[in-house]
């Protein structure tokens, strides 16, 4: 006897499903009911799901970056004497690579990076033209007033007569390397175009050096693992990737950006394109947050090297 169309509909929609016990982590939100606790509210992000799962695991991976030292590892056999000691292996960190765009620094994140090494709110949709007549400038929702680029000119032009003298090389107070490979675009290539008509020498950046030394940073890292966290995408996005590619990839990938991959942009590519290219192992953790840097970028600090701190 054939099955009557409601049978045949009513299979189809009830089919039996298997168990997920085990295989998936149970879906639920937090409760307010217990009172408001930021930390457990930020912990039950990653049992939320969708891109709130997502910051959940970059909070994961970020804390397993902080946590990793070589001693978790078992020693290789061509290992030294010295790279056996215990007290040695203890000491090593992983290297955390921090990327982001230009942009954010004209946002409230620029005081996020500061900790881990004053604009105002605006509006997307405010003009243009009325915006230039009043000397402001917009990135995205913030106003940044075109005095800001005077005291930046009045700030940078007298280094860059410093520079032209000596050839001076900055190394950071805290000896964290700082690596800008889109140096001409934006505010500080105008500066440099306008200070190349004040001396007939010319201020060299070599850039060949530059590249050299982002790309030692992840070659000589010894036995240390890598670790990658990256907002937004972009040339900092695939400066950074290309560096870790010389190792034969990183180890940790947390990419924080709203780009999306079918333009074929590096900036929207997903972490599994860079283990195509060894520019994260194939065994890396990896997660990409599909969601507005200023957003998450804070709540993972908060999670992670600020608590680390404490």
């Amino acid at each position: 006897m054939e099955e009557s169309s409601f049978d045949v509909a009513r299979a189809a929609v009830f089919k039996e499903s298997e168990s997920l016990g085990g295989i998936s982590t149970k879906i639920e939100g937090y409760d307010f009911n217990k009172g408001v606790n930021y930390s457990q509210l930020f912990k039950s992000l990653a049992v939320t799901g969708f891109q709130a799962s997502n910051l959940g695991d970059a909070i994961q991976l970020a804390n397993e970056m902080l946590n990793w030292r070589l001693s978790d590892e078992t020693p290789g056999e061509g290992c030294t004497e010295e790279e056996r000691d215990l007290a040695y292996r203890t000491s090593v960190k992983c290297k955390v690579f921090l990327g982001f765009t230009s942009n954010l620094i004209s946002s409230g994140i620029r005081d996020i990076v500061r900790y881990l090494v004053q604009h105002r709110m605006g509006n997307f949709s405010l003009p243009g033209a009325d915006l230039r007549c009043r000397g402001l400038n917009r990135i995205g929702n913030l106003l940044v007033p075109n005095y800001n680029y005077c005291k930046f000119e009045d700030w940078i032009i007298p280094m860059f007569d410093q520079m032209l003298e000596e050839q001076m090389v900055f190394v950071s107070r805290n000896n964290i390397p700082v690596y800008c490979p889109g140096l001409t675009d934006g505010s500080l290539g105008d500066m440099l175009y306008f200070h190349s008509y004040k001396s007939d020498a010319g201020l060299v950046i070599d850039i060949v050096q530059d590249i050299r030394a982002m790309n030692s940073e992840a070659v000589h890292g010894g036995h240390r693992k890598t670790g990658m966290i990256v907002l937004g995408g972009g040339l900092p996005k695939h400066h950074i990737c290309n560096a870790n590619m010389m190792r034969n990839g990183a180890d940790f990938a947390v990419y924080i950006n709203t780009a999306q991959e079918f333009d074929g942009s590096d900036s929207g590519a997903r972490p599994d394109e860079a283990v195509s290219w060894r520019k994260i192992r194939g065994s890396a953790k990896t997660v990409k947050v599909h969601c507005d840097a200023t957003i998450a970028f804070p709540i993972l600090v908060d999670e992670t090297f600020a608590a680390h701190s404490k």
